[in-house]
This record gives C-alpha cells, sequence and structure tokens, in this order.
C-alpha cells in the first residue's frame, strides 16, 4: 500500500512524532491510522508529543571545536531537570546536535527563526524559476510550498537530516532521547563561528 505525504502529515500533527517515525508507522499498519498510533505508543515516540509542553529550564550548553581550531559551535540544549541535564545521554544529545550545527550550518533552530523576509526572497525565486520553466499557473503554488519545504529542511535545524543517519531529522533524535529519558528536551539557541567570517 502506498502511503500519502497527507496521511503521514496527519499523524505527525496528531502524535508529534518524527516523519520518519510516523512513515514506518503506517507502512508496518498497513496504512490504518489507530494502529498506527498504537504502534508509536508501543515504541515510546508518542510519548515526546505529551511532554512537549512542558517546561525546559535546565540543561547545559555544549561546545564542539572542529579539529584544526578553525570552526566552533555552542548550543544551549534545555531539559527539565538539572538531574537529566547531567546525565550522559542528555549531554551526548547536545555534543551530537553541536556537531550537526558545525557540518550542516543551519541559519535557524526552526522554522520561526527565519526571518520573513527571507522566506519572501526564496519564494519569489521559486515561482520564477517554475514560471522559467513553463509550468502552468495553477500549480504555482504547490511547487513554491514544496520547494520551500526543502528549503527549511536544509536550513532548519529542527528538520535537518540527522549527519549520523540521514533516516531521521534532528527532531527525531530529539523525540527519541524525550522518550528514552522521560522530559522534555527543546534547542533554545545556537551560534556557530568560523575563523574569518
Amino acid at each position: 500500500m502506498e502511503i500519502t505525504a497527507q496521511q503521514v502529515k496527519e499523524l505527525r500533527e496528531k502524535t508529534g512524532a518524527g516523519m520518519m517515525d510516523c512513515k514506518k508507522a503506517l507502512t508496518e499498519t498497513g496504512g490504518d491510522f489507530d494502529k498506527a498510533i498504537n504502534y508509536l505508543r508501543e515504541k515510546g515516540i508518542a510519548k515526546a508529543a505529551s511532554k512537549a509542553g512542558r517546561s525546559t529550564k535546565e540543561g547545559v550548553i555544549a561546545s564542539y571545536i572542529h579539529p584544526g581550531d578553525k570552526l566552533g559551535v555552542l548550543v544551549e540544549l534545555n531539559c527539565e531537570t538539572d538531574f537529566v541535564a547531567r546525565t550522559t545521554e542528555f549531554r551526548t544529545l547536545a555534543k551530537d546536535i553541536c556537531m550537526q550545527i558545525a557540518a550542516t550550518n543551519p541559519l535557524a533552530v526552526s522554522r520561526e527563526g527565519i526571518e520573513p523576509k527571507v522566506i519572501e526572497e526564496e519564494m519569489a525565486i521559486y515561482r520564477q524559476q517554475a514560471l522559467n520553466e513553463g509550468k502552468p499557473e495553477k500549480i504555482l503554488d504547490k511547487i513554491v510550498a514544496g520547494k520551500l519545504d526543502k528549503y527549511y529542511a536544509e536550513v532548519c535545524l529542527m528538520e535537518q537530516p540527522f549527519v549520523k543517519d540521514g533516516e531521521k531529522t534532528i527532531t527525531d533524535i530529539i523525540n527519541d532521547a524525550i522518550a528514552k529519558i522521560g522530559e522534555n528536551i527543546s534547542v533554545k539557541r545556537f551560534v556557530r563561528f568560523r575563523l574569518g567570517e
């Protein structure tokens, strides 16, 4: 059975699980929405969504300096308690996120962090590209939306494929950690330094 992007999107909105986890759940359950929700709950993935509203005021500022000392990253990763912030799992997650930022150079943590002006400029470029390719006017909005989603996956940290496992996004990695650790976790902010920039 073919799993559509719309089905994946709906399951993701309902559970808060990552896109790849939602697609896998729908595939494993033959597209049955309710069974897919149960599948995610059994795997502990849907737990992350239930913790999403909880306050994250503890955490760590993690750092990564790339070999050669010409590239460095600082990231603030938050959790609910100081106890969790001191665990090996949490600190490993923070280090992995630092290395992700060093490797991929995202512009923002999430879509909300990108300036509206930048998004408008990107949309104008995508629209003009589609017109130059002779695409019909009636499908331009869908083309622009699709290209904009790809742009977000490149420049938004939470939507990027994880450099250690391209099958998962950073959101998926954090949701996995939330399910395992049992506390809400969020990336507050980051800064990436490159010598000479």
